[in-house]
């Protein structure tokens, strides 16, 4: 099928399950806890509830592919990298985020190293909730080495090879528990262009090294309710197109990219951002489809899948269901002009 539809990840969490106000404030990189609304002997039981029904909403909007909404997750990346032995949980570091402000994160006092799957029970929870194919999100290599504070290795480079070995044994687990698609999120790769070129594609190769799975990497300039300027171009995207990821997703909306840019990466399927997070009005189908017909100059219809620019969850969820829903349609529109339903 052409254009199937698809979330980046994450979709707006209930309120009574998190304290979205307190949320919307940044993006967690330790543990939150404290944002939770349910004691935590009832926490997983309603993260279940409430995974249930991002999926029902995924469905009744349309999409092809859909995901468990990360509604067991204060933010893409902090259930994972405080999962891993060699952090301090008791004592975080601090780094300058891409902001340019100095916020906590783990502090790495020891070899890091995955004591046992993370998320493997989301996919199983997500697997029965849905016929439909499933993709789960894990946060990247690069991106957590740069979202810690390293009082261990004095090498970067090993840092991010040892967050690689993790990550990776994560993948072929979760490949193992029923996912079709597995996401690698690595959005600092585009605040640290240098760094990534030097060994950020070596550390994403190490990630799927061994893998038999789609993978998809996306790379983002940050959260619309937290970056509000972006560029309109990146730093570190072609780059992609020597790794071994099937699929790149890339946020085009918002900042209204340049997408001759997709020339550049011949190979791999596109997971073309069509919804700008940073507006609460809900896009017409036919300005999804006239973003889509954007992309059909440089990249074959049959290497794009359509989402939204980023996750969704610092939407309201009225906001989020309504532009995924015109994302479907708006996908449908060109999928009809080109003979592909």
């Amino acid at each position: 099928m052409l254009f199937p539809t698809c979330l980046v990840g994450s979709y707006p969490q209930p309120d009574w399950l998190i304290d979205r106000q307190r949320l919307s404030h940044g993006v967690p990189r330790v543990r939150a806890d404290d944002l939770w609304r349910v004691p935590a002997e009832l926490l997983e039981q309603a993260q279940d509830d409430a995974t249930l029904l991002a999926v029902r909403d995924q469905e009744r909007a349309g999409l092809d592919i859909v995901t468990d909404g990360e509604q067991r997750r204060e933010s893409y990346s902090n259930r994972f990298a405080n999962a891993l032995d060699g952090i301090d949980l008791d004592k975080p570091g601090t780094v300058i985020n891409r902001s340019g402000k100095p916020i906590q994160v783990p502090r790495i006092v020891g070899p890091i190293r995955r004591r046992s799957a993370v998320a493997v029970r989301d996919v199983e929870v997500l697997r029965g909730a849905t016929t439909r194919s499933i993709k789960v999100t894990v946060p990247g290599p690069f991106t957590m080495g740069r979202q810690a504070q390293d009082d261990h290795y004095g090498d970067e480079e090993r840092v991010a090879m040892d967050y690689a070995a993790a990550v990776n044994a994560e993948i072929k687990d979760l490949f193992a528990a029923g996912a079709d698609i597995v996401q690698i999120d690595e959005p600092w790769m585009q605040q640290h262009p240098d760094k990534a070129r030097a060994y950020g594609i070596r550390a994403l190769d190490r990630a799927l090294e061994g893998v038999a799975g789609t993978v998809a990497v996306h790379i983002c300039f940050g959260y619309a309710a937290v970056v509000h300027n972006k560029p309109t171009g990146y730093s570190f995207l072609t780059e992609f197109e020597g790794s071994k990821a099937d699929q790149i997703s890339i946020e085009a909306a918002q900042p209204k990219l340049d997408l001759a840019v997709l020339r550049d990466l011949p190979s791999k399927t596109i997971i073309l951002g069509v919804i700008d997070l940073s507006d609460m009005a809900v896009e017409t189908p036919e300005t999804v489809a006239e973003r889509i017909r954007r992309a059909l100059p440089y990249v074959v219809a049959e290497r794009i899948v359509v989402a939204p620019d980023c996750g969704m969850k610092y939407l309201p969820r009225a906001v989020a269901y309504g532009k995924m829903a015109a994302m479907v349609e708006g996908a449908r529109l060109v999928r009809r002009e080109l003979g592909g339903e």
